[in-house]
């Protein structure tokens, strides 16, 4: 048993065990990064998988759980699809995909391609407890969770067992149809106590591999517009590459493939951004869950 581990009364609770080896493994997690949306289709998992993976060139541990339950896309994004889980006979190992970087998805889980996930609200709280309590994630500077969009079971879930310090990134398109919806996934966050480290823009623009020509697919400025509206700091811009589609399906994060391309360039700048936020760290909350009254 680590020194990180608390011992376990024989016979105590089982409930009070759970609760103590979740608070043992999140008390080795320096951060949390939670990458939410209230709209589907805004490049939510893309931006999540680009962080992390900027995060780890930084030099930091990182760990990336993916909770969309439903519809997990980091093992595609991260070309660890065929990843086999292993056990050191008391917890699950992470699969390790890039230098200082971890992985855990319910993708690994699911034997087929084809088959669907059906699960109710106490379900996925269980899965997702399991996914922060019985992997052994050990010492990491960040870890960052890809959660579904909306704001129901799996973000709500997460707020409440990730502990803290922990900050939401909130991911949005410029057009108002997505603003709208990531406006109240902002109000959202509030209402679970889980802070709020800014609004991401994401394909802010299009810029052409070629020639480097800028154009407005979609607008530009709504998510600094909701930002400013909400009183959250505004995270940045990540402009749109095609070159993100091949990469995705080639189990490729852009940042490896293009690492000089504007997209690129910003995932790095918001690692940075992030990393550097000291005062926003600091003021936090720290080890503080909400799991009071939960399902089981």
């Amino acid at each position: 048993m680590s020194h990180h581990e608390s011992l376990v009364t024989i016979g105590s609770d089982p409930r009070e065990q759970e609760d103590r080896r979740l608070r043992d493994r999140m008390s080795r997690i320096r951060r949390r990064l939670v990458v939410v949306s209230g709209k589907g289709g805004v490049g939510k998992s893309t931006a999540a998988a680009n962080l992390a993976v900027a995060l780890s060139s930084h030099g930091r541990r990182v760990g990336l759980l993916d909770v969309d339950i439903h519809g997990p896309s980091i093992p595609k994004i991260l070309g660890c699809e065929g990843a086999s889980l292993d056990s050191d006979g008391q917890s699950i190992l992470p699969a390790g995909v890039r230098d200082r970087l971890a992985v855990m998805s319910v993708g690994f889980l699911i034997g087929n391609k084809t088959d669907a996930v059906i699960w109710r609200g106490p379900m996925k709280f269980k899965v997702i407890q399991q996914f922060l309590s019985d992997v052994a994630w050990g010492d990491l500077d960040y870890l960052v969770v890809d959660c579904p969009p909306g704001t129901g079971d799996e973000p709500l879930s997460i707020a409440q067992l990730v502990g803290r310090p922990a900050a939401a990134v909130v991911v949005t398109t410029p057009q108002e149809l997505a603003v709208a919806d990531v406006r109240r996934c902002i109000s959202f966050c509030r209402k679970a106590e889980l802070g709020i480290a800014g609004v991401l823009e994401n394909m802010s623009g299009y810029v052409c591999p070629q020639c480097g020509a800028h154009t407005d697919l979609f607008g530009t400025g709504g998510g600094e517009r909701l930002a400013e509206e909400m009183a959250v700091p505004f995270l940045g811009r990540i402009p749109i590459d095609p070159r993100v589609v091949g990469c995705g399906d080639a189990g490729t994060c852009l940042l490896e493939a293009h690492p000089d391309s504007p997209a690129s360039q910003g995932y790095l700048a918001l690692a940075r951004n992030l990393d550097q936020q000291e005062d926003f760290w600091r003021d936090s909350p720290t080890d503080a869950f909400l799991s009071q009254g939960l399902p089981r």
